[in-house]
């Protein structure tokens, strides 16, 4: 169906408009996106504008990415928690910005990590979800902790959830290097 609208919105000349919760069908068929929250309008523009760097959780979630919001200060995204996230990009000073990466670049950890992570995020385990061969867990704030960290996702193997031995409620820590954190401006 998907093909068959194509052909016929692009083989006609036709303008249409599509709504969808799928970004697929946003990616395969739209030039152009409105991204509707609440009522209201998120973000628009050019379709691989606003999945690949979206400017807010909503459209982040749509494109299967997780998102956190803060500000550009000294060659990083802080948040309003005052959390450092370090990544691949940039902004001006004191310009409200995002840190965007996908889900399959989360390590996680039962324990706080040692090493070289630049990214470390305490979180609280909401939920396991099981999506083909992978298993995505679900992030919430621990208690005291952002909000911004609700339904942060992470993507691991099945293997590696029975080595972690949890269940929601468990206190984890989400590792993202910074090479896979990509950070740009919402204004």
């Amino acid at each position: 169906m998907r093909s068959l609208l194509r052909r016929v919105i692009r083989d006609g000349k036709q303008t249409a408009v599509l709504v969808t919760h799928s970004a697929l069908d946003a990616l395969v068929l739209a030039d152009r996106v409105v991204v509707l929250t609440g009522g209201r309008v998120a973000e628009q523009g050019p379709t691989r504008d606003v999945l690949g760097r979206p400017r807010s959780a909503f459209s982040a979630r749509i494109a299967g990415l997780n998102l956190i919001p803060g500000g550009w200060r000294s060659g990083a995204l802080h948040t309003s928690d005052g959390t450092v996230v370090a990544g691949r990009g940039e902004a001006s000073e004191g310009e409200p910005a995002v840190a965007v990466f996908p889900p399959s670049a989360v390590a996680v950890h039962a324990q706080p990590p040692g090493g070289s992570p630049r990214n470390v995020l305490p979180v609280r385990l909401a939920s396991i979800e099981p999506r083909g061969d992978v298993v995505r867990l679900r992030a919430a704030p621990r208690t005291g902790g952002p909000s911004w960290l609700e339904g942060l996702a992470a993507d691991v193997t099945p293997a590696a959830v029975a080595d972690l031995a949890v269940e929601p409620g468990a206190e984890l820590w989400f590792v993202v290097k910074a090479a896979e954190v990509g950070i740009h401006a919402t204004s």
